[in-house]
C-alpha cells in the first residue's frame, strides 16, 4: 500500500492583482524526500513557497501536508513545518544560542527541555561549537546552517527552504547539501526547495521545473535527462536564422533558436556534427556536444534558457 503523499498540491492558481502567478499547479511530494522546484525569478517558485508556509491565502485549488488542508487548519500546518527563507532572520548581535533560544521559547520550550533541543538540532550541523558565538562573526555558511537549525527546533516533518544555497560558494553549497541528505536519511523528514540553480536541483531526488506560473514537467533529474532526444548540438553562428534553415532543410532534424545560438538534439550526435563541419563549416564560429543536462530539459519545454529568463525577468514580478 503506497503511503499517502507528504504535500499535496491539486490545480493550485494565485493572482497578485491582474498577474496570475500560478495556474492550475500540482505536486505530489513523496515522504522522507527532497523535491526540489526549479525555475527562473518570476517563475511562481517563492509564490508557492509562501503558500505552503502559510503566509498567503489558498485563492483557488487545495493544499494538504502531511494530510492537514492548509486553507482549513493553517495552525495545525504550521507545527508540522519548518521554514528557512531566502532572506536572513537572525539577529546578528546575538550568540547563536540566544537566537535558537529566543526561536524556542516561541514553540513553547524552556529550560533543560531548549537547552537539550538546541544540542540536538546543532550537533547534525556542525554548529554546537559556534552556540556561544555572534552571529556577525559566522561565515555565510555557518550562517545558512543556524538558519536551518532554528527551523528544525520543534522537530517538524516538512522543512522548506527557499535558495537554501544563495549567496553561498561551491564548497560550502557541497557541505549544506551533505548536511542535508543526511537530514532526511532516515526518511522521517520530508525536505521541499526552491532554486534557479541547476546544480542543487540536480541533488534532489525528484523536481519539478515551473515556469510562468506553470509546472512543465516534473520528475527524477535522471529520468528529464533521458527525456531530452539524444546529445544536444549548440551552434554559434553569424546568421543564425539562415544557418537554421539549411540545417533543416539538409537533416531533416528540428531546428531551435534560443538566445541567438541553434540547437539541435539528436541521437549519436557526433555524427551530426562531423556533418555539419563538413557541409556548412565556414558558416559556423563554434560548436559543443554535450550530454542533455536540467538546463537543456528547460529548453526543451520552453524554448528559452533558464539563465536568460532569470536575467530578463523585471526586479517587480520576482514572485
Amino acid at each position: 500500500m503506497t503511503s499517502a503523499p507528504a504535500i499535496l498540491v491539486q490545480q493550485v492558481s494565485h493572482r497578485y492583482g491582474d498577474r496570475l502567478a500560478l495556474e492550475g499547479v500540482c505536486l505530489d511530494v513523496a515522504r522522507g524526500t527532497i523535491f526540489g522546484l526549479l525555475g527562473p525569478n518570476g517563475g511562481g517558485k517563492t509564490t508557492l513557497f509562501r503558500l505552503l508556509a502559510t503566509l498567503l491565502p489558498i485563492q483557488r485549488g487545495s493544499t494538504r501536508l502531511e494530510g492537514v488542508d492548509v486553507a482549513a487548519d493553517p495552525v495545525s500546518v504550521r507545527r508540522l513545518i519548518g521554514v528557512t527563507f531566502q532572506s536572513p532572520s537572525l539577529d546578528g548581535k546575538l550568540t547563536v544560542r540566544e537566537n535558537l533560544a529566543c526561536h524556542g521559547r516561541l514553540y513553547g520550550f524552556s529550560g533543560a527541555a531548549l537547552r537539550r533541543r538546541i544540542t540536538e538540532t546543532t550537533e547534525p550541523l556542525e554548529v554546537v561549537d559556534r552556540l556561544g558565538d555572534l552571529v556577525e562573526t559566522l561565515s555565510g555558511g555557518l550562517k545558512r546552517r543556524v538558519e536551518i537549525a532554528k527551523s528544525l527546533l520543534h522537530r517538524p516533518r516538512i522543512l522548506l527552504l527557499d535558495e537554501p544555497s544563495t549567496g553561498l560558494d561551491p564548497g560550502i553549497r557541497h557541505e549544506l547539501w551533505r548536511i542535508l541528505r543526511s537530514l532526511v536519511a532516515p526518511g522521517e523528514m520530508t525536505i521541499l526547495v526552491t532554486t534557479h540553480l541547476l546544480e542543487e536541483a540536480e541533488r534532489c531526488d525528484c523536481l519539478a521545473i515551473l515556469d510562468r506560473g506553470r509546472i512543465v514537467v516534473s520528475g527524477r533529474p535522471d529520468e528529464l535527462r533521458r527525456q531530452v532526444g539524444g546529445d544536444c548540438i549548440t551552434i554559434t553562428t553569424a546568421t543564425p536564422e539562415a544557418l537554421g534553415r539549411e540545417l533543416q532543410e539538409a537533416f531533416q532534424v528540428p531546428v531551435q533558436a534560443v538566445g541567438g545560438e541553434l540547437r539541435i538534439e539528436q541521437p549519436e550526435g557526433h555524427e551530426l556534427v562531423r556533418e555539419i563541419m563538413r557541409r556548412f563549416g565556414p558558416q559556423v564560429q563554434s560548436i559543443t556536444l554535450g550530454r542533455p543536462t536540467l538546463e537543456d530539459v528547460f529548453i526543451h519545454h520552453t524554448g528559452r534558457r533558464l539563465s536568460d529568463e532569470a536575467e530578463t525577468r523585471p526586479p517587480a514580478d520576482r514572485h
